[in-house]
């Protein structure tokens, strides 16, 4: 009977060199010219620019302005963890290098952005090359580099999801490496030290950057210990993923202690998930951010902020959040079956007026998002029905995630970071239907062929 799987194959050397640069260049030269032309680096200047960066560029322009991580929204608040820090001091060093809130520092950041979102063609080539074929891997490659929705944040959103994008999937294709997925040897070696300090440095970054995303740290790191015998894994692996483990902690080490110094009390990264719980699930709330109540828009919530303190503020609002939920966990639990819905299958817009309007997006943008999201998880089920090489470690990623988002509040944004896997399946999907197609045609037409 003829096995119609595609399947995982060695490497080729043109998989990890001239072909993907080439793709590379040409998914840069795309985003820098539509992002110069269009001119998306043009910002409103809206409540004092507000919208180049919103609370990021606010710290970031503390940061370059001498008032230090702080001050996310309107006026001089004080020292603040709204936000992960590693974009506000990316973005920092684009404001002390090109002006705040500047053009030329727009455009420059974009630029940044640009970048990150071409580099993700050469490390979804090789995931792909890894995991399924050269030719999944082509179309893969040229589906990002060339796919507007693929590059729509980078080229006009000052904020962390490229970056964040960029992060996961180079960490996605560390583990190949180390679990030796798609390479020719027939005895795999075992991870390197080095590449387990790698996987700390990387994942430490991440955690600066997203750390909602480090929900699959742990699935990630277990997936390639798991890859070896036993007797192979201990010692040696396990002292390296624990050197992986102290590199992660060092990372975070210096942003965690300097929050204890200003605000006296242990945040690990970010201050404000009680402000999100309650604008996520608060009065009112219908599955999105109650953005009318946020500081950045309500100047009585603005002026608690500024009374109470980041940290006192954020734990008013999340004590408020959890007394709803108490009170009545049927409606949180609907609220979160929305946002599960949302995050898959599109966010409402409330600007969405008007028949023309509103039809564009319905059966546009939105059909676009939910078809990716389908075609993408089809993709998925299918390379676990075939135990295609890391399908499982696709899954953990898939289903840890979004968690944070389907409680707290959810936007088409944050499923950014997943779109690099998403292109794969959907690539590796309709490839096998094709196959599957051809297959079925030539049994069909083999008994005529023959009489």
């Amino acid at each position: 009977m003829t096995d119609t799987r595609t399947t995982s194959t060695p490497l080729e050397p043109d998989a990890q060199s001239r072909a993907p640069w080439t793709l590379f260049w040409i998914a840069l030269f795309i985003r820098i010219a539509y992002m110069t032309l269009a001119r998306t680096w043009h910002m409103r200047p809206y409540d004092h620019d507000f919208a180049f960066g919103y609370e990021m560029g606010r710290i970031a322009r503390a940061l370059a302005t001498g008032y230090g991580f702080a001050d996310p929204f309107r006026g001089h608040t004080g020292p603040t963890a709204w936000v992960p820090p590693l974009y506000p001091w990316i973005l920092a060093g684009d404001f002390r290098l090109f002006g705040v809130y500047s053009a030329l520092s727009a455009w420059m950041i974009l630029a940044f952005d640009c970048v990150l979102n071409a580099l993700m063609v050469p490390l979804i080539w090789q995931i792909a090359a890894r995991c399924f074929n050269r030719r999944v891997a082509v179309w893969s490659a040229w589906i990002w580099a060339l796919y507007p929705a693929a590059m729509q944040y980078a080229v006009k959103w000052v904020w962390e999801m490229t970056l964040s994008a960029w992060l996961f999937t180079w960490v996605v294709l560390l583990a190949l490496r180390m679990r030796r997925i798609g390479e020719r040897d027939p005895e795999p070696r075992l991870p390197s030290i080095g590449e387990w300090s790698v996987f700390g440095l990387l994942w430490g970054l991440i955690a600066l950057t997203n750390p909602s995303i480090c929900l699959f740290l742990p699935p990630c790191g277990l997936w390639i210990l798991a890859g070896f015998p036993r007797r192979a894994v201990w010692p040696r692996q396990i002292a390296s993923a624990t050197l992986a483990a102290l590199i992660f902690i060092a990372c975070l080490a210096p942003w965690t202690v300097r929050n204890y110094e200003v605000f006296h009390k242990f945040v690990p990264v970010r201050a404000n998930l009680g402000v999100e719980l309650y604008l996520g699930n608060g009065p009112g709330a219908t599955g999105l951010l109650m953005e009318y109540d946020h500081p950045f828009q309500d100047l009585q919530q603005l002026r608690l902020y500024r009374e109470m303190g980041e940290i006192a503020y954020a734990k008013m609002r999340g004590d408020l959040a959890k007394k709803i939920i108490a009170a009545d966990p049927l409606r949180f639990l609907d609220l979160s079956l929305r946002r599960l819905y949302y995050f898959w299958f599109s966010v409402p817009h409330a600007q969405d007026r008007g028949f023309i309007k509103g039809f564009v997006n319905a059966y546009g943008r939105n059909l676009n998002f939910q078809f990716t999201s389908i075609a993408g998880l089809l993709g998925l089920a299918l390379a676990l029905r075939r135990r295609t090489p890391a399908a499982w470690l696709f899954f953990w990623a898939f289903l840890l995630i979004p968690w944070t988002y389907y409680f707290v509040t959810v936007h088409a944004r944050f499923r950014h970071p997943l779109e690099p896997l998403m292109a794969i399946l959907i690539v590796y999907l309709f490839q096998s239907a094709e196959k599957s197609r051809q297959v079925r045609w030539f049994r069909r037409s083999a008994p005529a062929a023959g009489s």
